[in-house]
């Protein structure tokens, strides 16, 4: 009967015991798991903390860190969450520093603002910077909107044109080097988005750096569009103001930084003479500088001339209807000159000297009237741009048209029919003068 009594109590105590020692090994296990993932956290956190201690201190003042942020004496947070947070802020306010010194931050590759996900590393491409080099009346502006239409170019439109008209030189000689000096130097603050070196040359003077007065705004994209594009201003006459909307007075501070923000700078110039002397532009460690030099026929440019500037041409049109034995001497030497300058600078371009070696490349207006895509593709290629889809929609819009646009300054045009129109209209005489004139450059 006792020993009956006995084996109850035994298994009793022995499963007590055993349920003691399952929650002392349940217990224990559970403390292991703890201190492996605690351990584990702080690892991952120091070596964040360590990272985040090499950033220099006065890039951390510049960009004023709230103190919640401020690493502990440990070097630690108090949970990846806030460190995710302390992250997060720190890049925004780097960002808006960029911004404030006018740098595009490299990770910003059109995301928008509310995307999810880290943003994702992008190649910067080198920023770069096009001179469309012509002569009036060669198709410059209509080569010029290749370039004008890309949303990523800031695109100048004869710039240079303030100067001639403020600046007084005498054609030839010494003066003639001196205007080449004062276009080349304005040319150098203009790449460098510094816009405000024209208002020295725009009349009358910008006020707060507000003008209504820049030539031809409306040729230029970046001057019309967000944030350049200002609230119109009732009873402010735009002599020269933009195509497909109305903007107020041009900002020149607005229009800097909108150049600063583009990713490239591209502009025509048409007052350009000599190769040569875009020489410390090609050198300077600045800018990336493309030249692209724009050539056409001189018997069609100098038809075109006749037509769109027809008080400049009265000596010819007089000589060509009173049939006078021969022209001017005056009239024939400057036509002789712009040819010389012309072939110079092709010549010095295709001998390719180092410090133009591929910086420079000759196009014929007759190759892009007769291939307008091809050649538009050939010159980004050589600029080392992307071509977009929204040019070569436009390119194919702008040269197939039923008819040329009206206006001298036209860009829509029937391409392939419209550049060799002036064999029909142009008498032979006046061929045979520019054909003897020009003869070394054609």
């Amino acid at each position: 009967m006792e020993k009956g009594l006995t084996l109850p109590q035994d298994c009793w105590a022995f499963l007590h015991s055993l349920r003691m020692k399952s929650k002392y090994a349940l217990f224990l296990a559970f403390v292991v798991v703890v201190f492996v993932f605690i351990e584990k956290e702080n690892k991952i956190i120091s070596r964040v903390s360590d990272k985040l201690k090499q950033i220099p201190q006065p890039l951390a003042d510049a960009n004023s860190t709230d103190p919640a942020l401020i690493l502990a004496d440990n070097a630690s947070l108090l949970s990846l969450s806030e460190l995710d947070s302390a992250f997060t802020q720190l890049q925004g306010r780097l960002r808006n520093l960029s911004l404030q010194l006018g740098v595009e931050p490299a990770a910003e590759a059109g995301a928008g603002a509310g995307a999810a996900g880290p943003p994702q590393p992008t190649e910067a491409r080198p920023r770069r910077h096009v001179l469309l080099m012509a002569t009036t009346r060669t198709g410059s502006s209509f080569v010029g909107e290749f370039f004008n239409q890309q949303g990523n170019i800031f695109y100048l439109f004869e710039p240079l044109w303030h100067i001639e008209r403020t600046v007084s030189f005498e054609s030839g000689g010494a003066n003639a080097a001196g205007s080449a000096l004062v276009y080349r130097d304005v040319l150098k603050q203009l790449f460098l988005c510094d816009l405000y070196v024209l208002e020295h040359f725009i009349s009358p003077l910008p006020e707060d750096h507000l003008t209504q007065f820049m030539f031809r705004r409306g040729s230029s994209r970046s001057l019309c569009e967000e944030p350049v594009c200002t609230p119109f201003v009732k009873k402010v006459f735009e002599k020269y103001h933009c195509r497909n909307r109305r903007c107020g007075p041009l900002n020149v501070t607005l229009a800097a930084e909108a150049c600063r923000r583009k990713e490239h700078m591209a502009l025509k110039a048409v007052r350009i003479r000599q190769l040569e002397f875009l020489q410390p532009l090609a050198e300077d460690p600045r800018l990336d500088l493309r030249v692209i030099q724009l050539v056409r026929d001189p018997r069609a440019v100098l038809a075109s001339r006749m037509v769109a500037f027809a008080g400049k041409y009265e000596g010819w049109k007089k000589w060509l209807a009173e049939g006078q034995a021969r022209l001017g001497e005056e009239e024939v030497q400057r036509l002789r000159g712009n040819c010389e300058s012309i072939r110079l600078s092709a010549e010095l371009g295709l001998r390719q000297p180092p410090w133009l070696r591929g910086r420079y490349m000759l196009v014929r207006y007759e190759d892009v009237a007769r291939w307008p895509l091809q050649k538009a593709r050939e010159m980004y290629r050589f600029a080392g741009i992307p071509l977009t889809a929204q040019v070569e929609d436009w390119i194919r819009r702008n040269t197939q048209a039923a008819q040329d646009g009206s206006g001298i300054y036209s860009t829509q045009k029937n391409s392939s029919e419209q550049f060799e129109k002036w064999r029909f209209g142009m008498p032979f005489k006046l061929a045979q003068v520019v054909q003897a004139a020009c003869a070394p450059a054609m």
